[in-house]
């Protein structure tokens, strides 16, 4: 018998039978969908991170406090901030930013929005972390002296507090203190489903600590270097002084009271960290495949089963062991190719939307290796029965009832 007739009944095979075919299909169909939507979600999430990150330019240093709450308050202040900025000791720092963040709920005119991140800090803030002042202006270094009261608001927050109205000019209730807006940051890209990029207020840090927050600490440091080659060195630079101001002479450890990152580290953590995640999730789809897989073997056990005369025929008339089992085989192998096609059409198509906050990004090679796992999965899992199949006596299969 040739390929093309084996091929044929293991089509009449698999039609035979159309709704049966059909649920055996759709197990296989889910699986191949599962792996390649959410290896396309953890994708997604990892690009949309990514670009969240690079906003921040790739020559910006982060200084956090490592500083839990409770009795161990945080070591950065305003003055350790002012002291990185120090062309003798730190050439190759361009600016310094001191940070203070809360969450506090702003209202306008009956409308309310807790924002996410209503930060304190320096107008340098703006240019070290890329956020562009899209209507308005921003705040000035005389605002901070003087301790004035203006706001520089998110797309989020200007959404959701001014409907139809332009934010610049009016006054918003921060905390039971009134603030003016100055300005609307132009859009920043989304991160992911994970946090809203524009859900953020700037104000000047001496208006927000006498505020909000109160004098004090500062939660963090963003330093920007004076180019994207001298990163190492700046944070070298500003290493060093850290160390000296807070009394650490063997250099920041463990045990150190800060935590410096820069953002070529940031993003090499949140790549990897993504990475991971979307392993995860390809594992736990690919069960489902194992378990269409499953349902493939039982499916054809019980189409041996009912098929046992016609084998026993086959094999009176001649039909050798191996075509008896290539046909089996072919058709275990035929409803997971199926099932393969469908599933991924069914992720094509799903990618367009968005899934859970993150707009997949399909993997070429995850549609590959589906595929080339269905099919696998078809000779694998169609093996078992076609060896029944093949090994059946004639004279027992003929008397089977």
């Amino acid at each position: 018998m040739s390929l093309w007739e084996i091929l044929r009944f293991a089509g009449q095979g698999v039609a035979g039978n159309k709704l049966r075919s059909a649920l055996t299909m759709l197990g296989i169909l889910i699986g191949v969908a599962a792996v390649i939507l959410l290896v396309a979600v953890g994708n997604g999430s990892a690009q949309a991170v990514n670009r969240s990150i690079e906003t921040l330019g790739t020559n910006t240093i982060t200084v956090s406090s490592t500083a839990r709450g409770g009795s161990t308050p945080s070591a950065l202040t305003v003055d350790i901030a002012e002291a990185l900025y120090d062309p003798a000791l730190a050439p190759d720092v361009r600016a310094v930013s001191p940070v203070v963040t809360t969450a506090p709920t702003i209202t306008h005119d009956g409308a309310d929005h807790q924002v996410a991140q209503f930060l304190g800090t320096y107008p340098t803030y703006f240019g070290s972390s890329n956020s562009q002042v899209a209507s308005g202006t921003g705040f000035t270094d005389e605002d901070v002296t003087q301790g004035r009261r203006v706001v520089v608001l998110g797309r989020t927050v200007a959404a959701e507090l001014f409907v139809d109205a332009d934010p610049v000019g009016r006054q918003v209730t921060v905390g039971g203190a009134l603030y003016t807006v100055v300005g609307v940051l132009a859009e920043k890209p989304a991160a992911g489903g994970l946090t809203d990029s524009n859900d953020v207020a700037i104000a000047p840090l001496t208006a927000v600590q006498q505020t909000l927050t109160g004098y004090g600490a500062v939660n963090s440091i963003l330093v920007e270097a004076a180019g994207a080659d001298r990163v190492n060195a700046a944070q070298e630079q500003v290493t060093r002084i850290l160390d000296q101001r807070l009394n650490d002479p063997t250099g920041a450890t463990a045990a150190a009271p800060y935590r410096i990152q820069n953002a070529s580290q940031l993003l090499a953590t949140r790549t990897e960290t993504a990475r991971t995640f979307t392993v995860l999730l390809g594992t736990v789809a690919g069960i489902s495949l194992l378990v269409g897989g499953i349902g493939i073997t039982n499916i054809m056990l019980v189409t041996v089963t009912e098929r046992t005369r016609e084998i026993g025929i086959r094999k009176a008339l001649g039909a050798p062991r191996r075509t008896i089992a290539t046909q089996f085989l072919a058709e275990a192998t035929l409803l997971s190719v199926l099932g393969g096609g469908l599933g991924v059409a069914v992720a094509l198509i799903g990618s367009r939307f968005t899934i859970v906050g993150v707009q997949p990004v399909i993997v070429p090679s995850s549609v590959a290796l589906a595929l080339g796992v269905s099919v696998a999965i078809g000779l694998f899992f169609g093996s078992v029965p076609a060896n029944r199949a093949a090994g059946l006596r004639p004279i027992e299969a003929l008397r089977y009832e």
